[in-house]
């Protein structure tokens, strides 16, 4: 007889009260480094963060009506030469196994600059981060206006956990980063992202063969920028919100000892991941893990679809990186001399993930 796989662990994220990170001076070092250090899980999550809940709802609630636009209307939301990084994208995204991703649907967009430059070069050289925002206005023209305030107050309860993420790092003696701290690199960029995502109910998928994978709804990923902030998934049933249909559906992150486990933390609460540009500028105190979506088991998920909305809080396009050998992220696309601005660096990535090419 077969044994029954044995499902990963569930752990709750380490949490910190939004009263807490407001107060500057107060010493979140344990929590930081239990949550974001080196044997942490690369997670921590923010409560009871004025005006959160309500956001998070109403903006989730609009993923599934822009997934369910007419296909010529999100024809007009695509923007190929942005690498679909803005406006909607559906099926353009390489899984991990290299197949084109048609799991999640998703609409971007810089919610602190409609227009990040009218630098025509670094529009050219940097599609991804410098080109406009696209809006569904004449569709649905209340996304613009909750897409901003969401992504803002994430914007900004991130910078008050990396101030104390640079505190961390200071106590842990590196003296400085190799570089600006990270709530400076987050403050003066114009690189960030938001990413409202739709995960189709998986018998719309076209993919075969990978549904009872851990990574069913999302393959092992780990985020290049520097700080991402995510809330927790809104499950619908034929548009019917309802609580997550499978105990072991959700976010799976894979641990620095190289196990799997399922991460938990409530809806009301914001979520915070560490990316990989921390990580290097951080010479290591701070670390990122791979992490992916699983989806409800074949027997519950007719008709449940998943929304989510992330925030990439990324350095800006002209911010120098220097890698070091030690953190062996993406070697293969490093130069000799280990130095790329963060705008070279992603776009070799997005070169790596997506089949279209500029």
């Amino acid at each position: 007889m077969q044994q029954r796989q044995e499902r990963p662990p569930a752990v709750r994220t380490v949490t910190i009260p939004f009263a807490d990170l407001t107060e500057r001076e107060k010493d979140l070092g344990d929590k930081i480094e239990e949550g974001l250090g080196p044997h942490g899980l690369g997670i921590i999550s923010i409560a009871d963060v004025p005006d959160f809940p309500e956001l998070r709802k109403t903006l989730l609630r609009l993923a599934p009506r822009i997934a369910n636009l007419p296909e010529d209307v999100k024809k007009q939301l695509e923007d190929p030469d942005s690498r679909y990084n803005f406006g909607w994208s559906h099926g353009k995204e390489k899984l991990e196994s290299g197949k084109l991703d048609t799991f999640k649907g998703s609409f971007y967009a810089n919610p602190i600059f409609d227009v990040p430059t009218t630098d025509d070069a670094l529009v050219s050289r940097y599609p991804s981060y410098c080109r406009p925002n696209i809006w569904p206005t004449d569709h649905l023209p209340e996304l613009e206006t909750v897409f901003k305030a969401l992504g803002k107050l994430m914007l900004e309860v991130g910078l008050m956990l990396a101030h104390h993420c640079d505190r961390y790092v200071m106590q842990q003696g590196l003296g400085a980063y190799d570089g600006d701290s990270l709530e400076k690199t987050i403050a003066h960029s114009r690189c960030h992202k938001g990413r409202l995502l739709y995960y189709f109910p998986r018998q719309f998928s076209k993919q075969t063969g990978e549904s009872e994978s851990v990574s069913s709804w999302c393959g092992w990923h780990t985020d290049h920028g520097s700080l991402t902030g995510l809330t927790c998934g809104l499950f619908t049933k034929d548009s019917v919100e309802i609580p997550c249909p499978d105990n072991a559906a959700g976010l799976y992150i894979r641990t620095r000892d190289n196990r799997v486990v399922k991460v938990v933390f409530d809806e009301n609460q914001l979520a915070y991941q560490i990316g990989e540009t921390t990580e290097i500028l951080s010479r290591g105190y701070l670390c990122a893990t791979p992490h992916c979506v699983q989806a409800p088991s074949s027997e519950n998920s007719s008709n449940v679809d998943r929304s989510t909305f992330a925030l990439f809080m990324q350095p800006d396009w002209d911010e120098k990186l220097e890698f070091p050998s030690e953190i062996p992220y993406h070697q293969e696309l490093i130069p000799p001399n280990g130095t790329l601005t963060f705008g070279e660096y992603s776009t070799r990535l997005v070169n790596k993930y997506y089949q279209s090419t500029p």
